[in-house]
């Protein structure tokens, strides 16, 4: 039975995940091959992303498929409780809470994992580390898994060396159609969305402070450059460090960059990013915040231990005055600000992530006998489909090689 905050929101739920039905052509034609083909029947998927609506329709589309689906979140601040109840409206088994503190958090993903799944869809590795763990007894029926971001592959991998993995995971977050996209554009536009809504501060002018190069970081970078800011990047990858050089960003080590930057963004997926020893050379007025997974790369902790004032100074933005005599303003609590203080990704993008998503929970399906307990690249095939549907989506084709032009790519005699 769902566990959600208030099953009288249901209403409103539903008409944020009609909204996105709207605009994820992708996964909508892939829901019609899942309603004929019924790839899931008689199983059973525990879905932990982050609890919003375009998560909930692709719980949606796994039960179109056959599946009898799990739903919950994948950060206690960026569920959101209407869409909860609507999914739950929906038949969807859901079990999520906004906002409840991190053993509420814990105990809503072991009720999700009560059905012991075949399948799971993680993001971040939480479900895999307790059916790893404290809730083995759960894990009878796995038969795989996906995993949708680069904290939760970093995790699978130190699992995997170890031998620790209890079923096969595809890296979801490593396909082309994840990372390029979701990760670049969707985390560039919707880390600024929850900025600068939760904020309502300026951009242009400002010093921004990017820490880390990766696709997310370049997306952040990008669209800070866009808005007018001024862009420093820090980097521990030297080959990173020369690509954000080139593409017109300066880099230094953050000692450093913290003495200059206005506002400032993490993007590591590591932990203890920004610390206090950081925090104390800062700007009066600097704003702190987290595009990762874990609230581990600003040292939250730090600041609620060696704060001198503490003080709420707006909706979902927290100050603190320090022994320097400066306020930092930290939002969200450091968690993932994009979710935390906004909706996430734009509709478009998860379209593409979601498709990914969608295609590997059937691949599991039918080839899980044939993966061994590691991390599994999503097949070429899959990535290929999914950007064909989303090019003919918005009206787009491309060419095609000739017999004779393939011949050619084979061949070192032509």
């Amino acid at each position: 039975m769902s566990i959600v905050k208030d099953l009288s929101l249901a209403e409103s739920g539903r008409r944020k995940i009609e909204w996105v039905r709207s605009f994820m052509p992708a996964l909508s034609g892939i829901e019609k091959r899942f309603e004929a083909e019924q790839p899931f029947r008689g199983l059973k998927i525990a879905v932990s992303v982050h609890l919003e609506a375009k998560t909930a329709n692709l719980a949606f589309v796994l039960q179109k498929g056959g599946a009898q689906v799990f739903l919950t979140g994948s950060n206690p601040l960026s569920t959101q409780d209407d869409v909860a109840a609507g999914a739950a409206s929906l038949g969807i088994e859901t079990f999520g809470i906004h906002g409840v503190d991190a053993e509420g958090y814990t105990d809503l993903l072991k009720e999700t994992l009560k059905c012991s799944p075949h399948i799971i869809i993680d993001d971040g590795g939480d479900l895999v580390n307790l059916l790893a763990g404290e809730c083995s007894e759960y894990a009878g029926n796995l038969l795989g898994g996906c995993e949708e971001t680069t904290t939760g592959i970093l995790r699978l991998k130190a699992r995997e060396a170890e031998n620790a993995l209890p079923c096969p995971m595809v890296a979801v977050n490593d396909a082309k159609c994840k990372h390029y996209y979701d990760n670049k554009y969707g985390t560039g536009q919707s880390v600024w969305d929850g900025i600068m809504h939760t904020t309502n501060l300026v951009v242009a002018g400002k010093t921004v402070v990017v820490a880390g190069y990766g696709w997310c970081g370049r997306g952040i970078a990008m669209r800070a450059k866009g808005f007018g800011a001024k862009v420093i990047v820090t980097e521990v990858d030297p080959v990173k460090a020369l690509e954000a050089m080139m593409d017109g960003f300066q880099v230094m080590p953050m000692a450093e960059a913290a003495r200059r930057g206005d506002l400032f963004v993490t993007a590591t997926g590591c932990a203890d990013v920004i610390t206090g020893e950081h925090m104390l050379l800062m700007k009066d007025g600097a704003v702190l915040c987290n595009a990762g997974h874990f609230n581990v790369e600003v040292d939250y902790a730090w600041l609620e231990a060696n704060h001198k004032e503490r003080f709420l100074a707006r909706d979902n933005i927290m100050g603190y005055t320090l022994a320097s005599g400066s306020t930092v303003f930290l939002l969200a609590e450091g968690r993932l600000v994009n979710l935390a203080s906004g909706d996430g990704h734009p509709v478009e993008i998860m379209d593409m992530s979601f498709a990914i998503q969608a295609l590997s929970a059937r691949y599991i399906a039918e080839h899980h006998g044939e993966l061994s307990a590691g991390v599994t690249p999503v097949p070429e095939d899959i990535d290929k489909q999914v950007s064909l549907r989303k090019l003919s989506s918005v009206g787009m084709h491309i060419d095609t090689l000739t017999p004779r032009q393939e011949a050619y790519l084979a061949s070192w005699t032509v």
